[in-house]
C-alpha cells in the first residue's frame, strides 16, 4: 500500500507524537481546498488541522495547548506551513 501521507506531514506526526505522547492524532492535509488561495506555496502541504488527545493537556488552557502544540512543531507553523488549525483535548473532553 502506498504512503499518501507528504513528507511534511509525517514530520508533524513525528514531533506531535515525541513531545506529547497522544491517544490520539490526526494530522489532515487540506492544502486541496486552498489551492491557488493566498498561502497556497504549491508543495501539497500548505493547510493542516491536527486533531489531538494527550494527558498532557489535562488541566490545561486552550491557548496554552495550542501553545504547546506549536512549540512542539518548532518552525513549522507559520513558516513552513501557511495555516495551522489546532483541535487540542485531553483525554474524556
Amino acid at each position: 500500500m502506498e504512503d499518501m501521507t507528504g513528507p511534511l506531514a509525517q514530520e508533524i506526526t513525528r514531533l506531535l507524537t515525541e513531545a506529547l505522547a497522544p491517544e490520539h492524532l490526526a494530522v489532515i492535509n487540506d492544502s486541496a481546498s486552498h489551492s491557488g488561495h493566498m498561502g497556497d506555496d504549491g508543495s501539497g502541504e500548505s493547510h493542516f488541522t491536527v486533531e489531538i488527545t494527550s494527558a498532557k493537556f489535562a488541566g490545561v488552557s486552550r491557548v496554552m495547548r495550542q501553545r504547546m502544540v506549536n512549540a512542539a512543531l518548532g518552525d513549522i507553523p507559520g513558516q513552513r506551513v501557511h495555516a495551522l488549525a489546532i483541535k487540542a483535548r485531553a483525554p474524556g473532553e
